[in-house]
């Protein structure tokens, strides 16, 4: 990321199924990476290698903080069975002021 960070980020990545996302989200929550992740069931679309994929995945919302970034995204790289997995974080503006303690709380400084 480049430019000023806010402080909390969400940071999304798709797995190809149920086993790996949990195995991702307890990796990411042992180390103190992420306060909270929740999975979804989601069906992506997308161009690979020259193809359209239409895929079942599980979608990962990782709750973090944004000096834990680059942490995080290394970490999630070598977890991940994707040559390019997604990783994308989007800064979290607002929220509950108990929430937003507690995340601060629970991420590894």
């Amino acid at each position: 990321m480049r430019g000023a960070m806010a402080e909390f980020l969400l940071v999304l990545t798709t797995c190809p199924d149920e086993a790996t996302a949990t195995h991702i989200a307890r990796a990411l929550l042992e180390s103190g990476l992420a306060a909270c992740i929740t999975r979804q069931p989601v069906r992506s679309l997308y161009r690979w290698q020259g193809r359209i994929e239409d895929e079942p995945e599980v979608l990962l919302l990782i709750k973090t903080l944004s000096h834990r970034f680059a942490d995080l995204e290394m970490r999630l790289k070598s977890l991940h069975p994707y040559d390019v997995p997604e990783i994308i974080a989007l800064p979290i503006a607002a929220g509950s002021a108990a929430y937003l303690a507690w995340l601060s709380a629970e991420v590894a400084p």
